[in-house]
């Protein structure tokens, strides 16, 4: 059985994460680090035992010769480091969202495709082990026909949670729904609807969003219907962070490493004896609870070495993750425009950029990266203490 090289691209924190999935993994192998910063590049080599450490990307490939380069960056240097990479013909697993917006995205799936590679996009939860399962179950007819699935963010300000969590939900629930072919959403800023001085420049390096409160629902394909909450609160909270599907028979409430089934589809509490049934999660072998690469991690490895052994598509693949940047900027779109978006757009720019644009506006001006110190800025941009 093949052994895949693996190279690294950037040792922050989903670097580090991504490597322990990648060093744990009995069938892949780092074999090159690359980062800017020394001592990032130095830790994570001590930590991986990689002695092949590299401060540009191409002489990281051309020394390596990997099977995989991951790209576990900033949002905002996907578009150049995935474009740079492909150029060598080389697979990439590149951390989400795929892109800040849709024409950047077309071409480094376009550029794939010419290149003949394929595209992961880091969508760990999408094959977790409680999602994977309760989709078995799913497709088993443990709930019926699907008829409503629902989804909230864990408290970010709503359009950074758009680009930061709700690429992850709304990727897994097309596992279960399949496409998104409309999008209507509602956002609002400081109680009311958002208007052009409200878009703003992300923190995180997430491209342009708007909105603190964002509601959206989403129309899949065979007349399901989907609910999704992007709404800021004052502490984040990762437990709210699920999906609960509605079905014609029962209901199931999915996380990536657990799941639940209901065998009816309402539920009053202390009525009956239908009660929240636990559903046995599907853990790839191998699976070493004691090493340090988490579960959902190591699936998301796991299904890349089984998609490059078959020749076929992560289920996270590039096409998917152009999907869901398609239903991210919907929802910005539908907001800022009052109006239904059907899928896919025959635009592809940055829809509340062009949304200034049409009122008279420049792009946003620069802003702090760190989140904490953006939402200050934020609160005082509104007038708030």
């Amino acid at each position: 059985m093949k052994t895949y090289r693996v190279a690294i691209l950037g040792c922050r924190a989903r670097g580090i994460q991504g490597g322990q999935a990648y060093h744990a993994h009995p069938r892949t192998e780092i074999v090159g680090l690359c980062d800017l910063v020394q001592e990032r590049l130095d830790e994570m080599g001590e930590m991986f035992d990689v002695d092949a450490r590299f401060t540009d990307l191409d002489e990281m490939i051309e020394q390596t010769q990997p099977d995989v380069v991951a790209i576990p960056t900033g949002t905002e240097f996907h578009h150049e480091l995935a474009l740079r990479v492909l150029e060598h013909g080389v697979n990439i697993d590149i951390e989400k969202p795929l892109c800040t917006s849709l024409d950047q995205a077309d071409e480094v799936v376009a550029k794939a495709k010419e290149k003949d590679v394929e595209i992961a996009v880091h969508h760990q939860g999408r094959v977790g082990a409680g999602v994977v399962a309760a989709h078995k179950a799913y497709t088993e007819g443990r709930i019926g026909k699907l008829l409503y699935l629902y989804t909230r963010d864990k408290g970010y300000y709503g359009g950074l949670g758009i680009m930061n969590i709700a690429t992850h939900k709304v990727n897994t629930m097309l596992k279960f729904a399949g496409h998104v072919r409309s999008v209507s959403a509602v956002a609002t800023t400081d109680g009311r609807l958002i208007q052009p001085e409200d878009v703003v420049t992300s923190p995180l390096g997430m491209g342009t969003i708007a909105g603190e409160y964002i509601t959206a629902t989403l129309q899949f394909d065979n007349d399901v219907t989907g609910g999704l909450l992007q709404h800021r609160l004052p502490r984040n909270d990762t437990k709210l962070s699920a999906i609960e599907l509605f079905g014609t028979e029962g209901r199931m409430i999915v996380r990536w490493e657990a799941a639940w089934a209901l065998p009816h589809p309402h539920y009053i509490p202390g009525e009956g004896k239908d009660v929240w049934e636990p559903i046995d999660p599907i853990v790839p072998e191998g699976f070493n609870p004691d090493d340090d690469a988490s579960l959902d991690e190591y699936c998301y490895v796991d299904e890349y070495v089984r998609a490059l052994d078959e020749g076929r598509p992560h289920e996270c693949n590039g096409a998917e993750g152009l999907h869901v940047l398609e239903v991210l900027m919907g929802v910005f779109e539908s907001a800022a425009y009052g109006k239904r978006v059907a899928l896919p757009q025959e635009r592809r720019s940055h829809p509340l950029l062009q949304w200034r644009k049409e009122n008279g506006l420049g792009e946003p001006d620069p802003v702090r990266r760190d989140f904490r110190e953006w939402y200050v800025d934020e609160d005082r941009r509104l007038g708030r203490a």
